[in-house]
């Protein structure tokens, strides 16, 4: 199925962790500090699990080196759930975030939606307010210039650029978008869009509209 990526101190963890996704077919290859991960970013990864809290070379440090090597998602597992702590993982270039502890059900189940969006086959290219979606490369071009959106950034411009005049709550998005029901993480879809509209904003553009209390839509 895929290569995967699981990086934690505790031992005991990253076996689990190997065990329950190794049912799925998945390869697992199991780091417990950063240094060791950077070195196993030799081999192309489909998707890496990368815990916050380790000694030396926290989580957040790590991923952004992960990021200037690969673009493939990134998942944070983490105690760290605060709404700081969730907005920095998103803002540095993670994908998507785990609440420990974690059930191994939601954990495939969570794994299994990212490869999807993954192995979805895409082609073509669509222009929407005068930005280009590359739909196969997963790209957002401006004047000749990429917006350098992350894999889940790139998805939700597409879907609210896709479904443009209606508005979408934040749990139809993180549905649509990640490929599964988890009301209580739909609030990454916030974090998300706070990171779209300041990428935007750079080019002097206005992506993405909030309909108070009802959610987000494209900005035509």
């Amino acid at each position: 199925m895929a290569r995967i990526l699981a990086v934690d101190d505790e031992k005991e963890i990253l076996e689990i962790i190997r065990k329950a996704l190794e049912k799925d077919g998945h390869e697992v290859v199991l780091c417990k500090d950063g240094d060791s991960a950077l070195k196993a970013l030799s081999i192309p990864f489909q998707l890496i699990l990368l815990d916050i809290m380790m000694p030396e070379m926290d989580g957040f440090e790590l991923c952004v080196k992960i990021r200037n090597k690969t673009d493939c998602p990134i998942i944070f597992l983490t105690a760290k759930s605060s709404e700081p702590d969730i907005i920095k993982g998103l803002s540095i270039g993670a994908d998507d975030y785990l609440k420990k502890p974690f059930g191994l059900g939601e954990l495939r189940a969570r794994v299994m939606a990212h490869m999807r969006r993954e192995g979805r086959q895409k082609s073509n290219s669509f222009i929407r307010s005068g930005l280009v979606f590359y739909t196969d490369s997963k790209k957002v071009m401006y004047q000749q210039k990429n917006l350098l959106l992350t894999k889940s950034e790139y998805d939700i411009c597409e879907y609210l650029a896709i479904n443009h005049g209606i508005t979408c709550s934040k749990e139809r998005i993180f549905e649509s978008v990640f490929g599964f029901n988890a009301d209580s993480d739909s609030s990454a879809i916030v974090e998300h869009i706070k990171n779209i509209r300041k990428k935007g904003s750079a080019y002097g553009l206005n992506l993405v509209e909030t309909v108070w209390g009802i959610g987000y839509r494209w900005a035509e």
